[in-house]
């Protein structure tokens, strides 16, 4: 037997032995540090940057906003970048570059220097989060991807669950500066050796049928071009766009908006469970997801996030509103999950990795505007009420067009 023969036999992705399960808890591992830095750890940058500097909430947040959007270029291109650097040195490219982001953050005394960082981060947040998971992931699975890709994903909750209360701690006994040096240090030794360690090839499928469908497989650029003159592609890209721009909003400006409410303690507290909640409603909904409606499931999603945010504007109860963040975080896991698995379902199978990098990339351009016009709108309006309504009416508007599947 040669030293590669092993990647030409049938696989099984229902064995608990297949390797591919160790790239699962790779990529779970990858996505708490790329969540705990790049998604949920915005908010810390925030609030931290505003009591430091006594910089506007607009002025911060457009620099979260250049962050997305910058990422958004990047992320386009994550399939292409697999393909001819292979899914373990792209893993460690992203490592490396979001610990450089984050350590760079803490040392920011200038609203330039934010939008470096910010550059830099939006590289890490490209080679660790969603497209380089779905990406990486496709090379090892096929029929059980989509339960993969939720494990895999559960690494973005526990990220906000860990990352902010930790980030929180380390700050008020560091100090910012101190701080995200120690968490990027952290960063490097936890996962690098892990990635060198269990990442290398990923296995070949089905010999010459195999390599014959990837010959008749149109190019990337042709399943971009198609994808965006598909109705069924574009309601899901487009909804998706809308909610994800109202939940980034919301979440970056989470901490700053309860800290005057209910402390700075209490509003960790009420991220830790957005988080939690948001791994409980993926773990609930990946057993029963393959066998749902998942446009429907995705419809329900934005309308229970709706209601949560309706309570949040008027309710001043600590206990209400850490219970109301806890609504809008059972459906924050699935919505990072459920374009993954509706684009697996609905679309040819050898398009996965390019639409999903498609997808990503749209829906954070979308999104990349949502901390900036949030914080736009709290400075000109004086509190968080009028953004928050907004952010309910994309959701109710998302939730109606997710629902129209018709294929151009």
């Amino acid at each position: 037997m040669t030293p590669h023969s092993s990647h030409d036999i049938a696989i099984d992705e229902t064995s608990a032995r297949y390797e591919g399960w160790r790239i699962v808890a790779v990529c779970f591992w990858v996505a708490t540090f790329g969540w705990g830095f790049g998604f949920y750890g915005q908010s810390v940058y925030v609030a931290e940057l505003h009591r430091l500097h006594g910089w506007p909430a607009s002025l911060i947040s457009s620099g979260t906003t250049f962050f997305y959007l910058f990422g958004a270029l990047i992320v386009t291109f994550v399939n292409e970048g697999v393909r001819a650097f292979g899914p373990r040195n792209c893993l460690i490219g992203g490592v490396i570059a979001m610990a450089a982001a984050a350590a760079m953050m803490g040392q920011v005394t200038a609203p330039w220097q934010l939008y470096l960082a910010d550059a830099l981060l939006a590289f890490g947040w490209a080679g660790t989060s969603l497209a380089i998971i779905t990406n990486t992931l496709g090379l090892w699975f096929d029929r059980k991807r989509g339960m993969a890709i939720s494990l895999a994903l559960n690494g973005a909750s526990f990220g906000g669950i860990i990352g902010v209360p930790l980030l929180v701690a380390a700050i008020g006994r560091l100090g910012f500066s101190n701080a995200m040096l120690v968490a990027a240090g952290t960063m490097l030794v936890a996962t690098i050796p892990v990635i060198l360690l269990f990442v290398g090839r990923p296995p070949r499928r089905g010999g010459n049928a195999a390599e014959l469908a990837a010959v008749a497989a149109p190019s990337p650029s042709a399943i971009r071009a198609q994808a965006l003159r598909d109705a069924a592609f574009l309601t899901v890209s487009i909804s998706f766009a809308l909610v994800l721009f109202a939940q980034v909003g919301f979440i970056v400006h989470l901490i700053a908006f309860l800290d005057p409410l209910i402390g700075r303690g209490s509003a960790a507290t009420a991220v830790a469970l957005l988080t939690a909640m948001a791994m409980a409603g993926r773990v609930v909904f990946s057993a029963v997801i393959d066998r749902l409606n998942q446009r429907l499931a995705s419809a329900i999603s934005f309308v229970s996030q709706a209601l949560a945010l309706a309570i949040i504007i008027h309710s001043r109860d600590e206990t209400v509103l850490i219970a109301c963040c806890g609504l809008f975080g059972f459906s924050v896991g699935n919505l990072i999950t459920l374009p993954s698995l509706i684009v697996q379902r609905e679309f040819d199978a050898r398009s996965f990795g390019v639409l999903i990098s498609l997808i990503t990339a749209i829906n954070q351009v979308a999104y990349a505007f949502g901390p900036g016009v949030i914080g736009l709108l709290r400075d000109a309006s004086g509190s968080y009420t009028l953004p928050f309504y907004g952010c309910i009416a994309l959701e109710l508007i998302a939730a109606a067009l997710i629902m129209v599947r018709k294929r151009a």
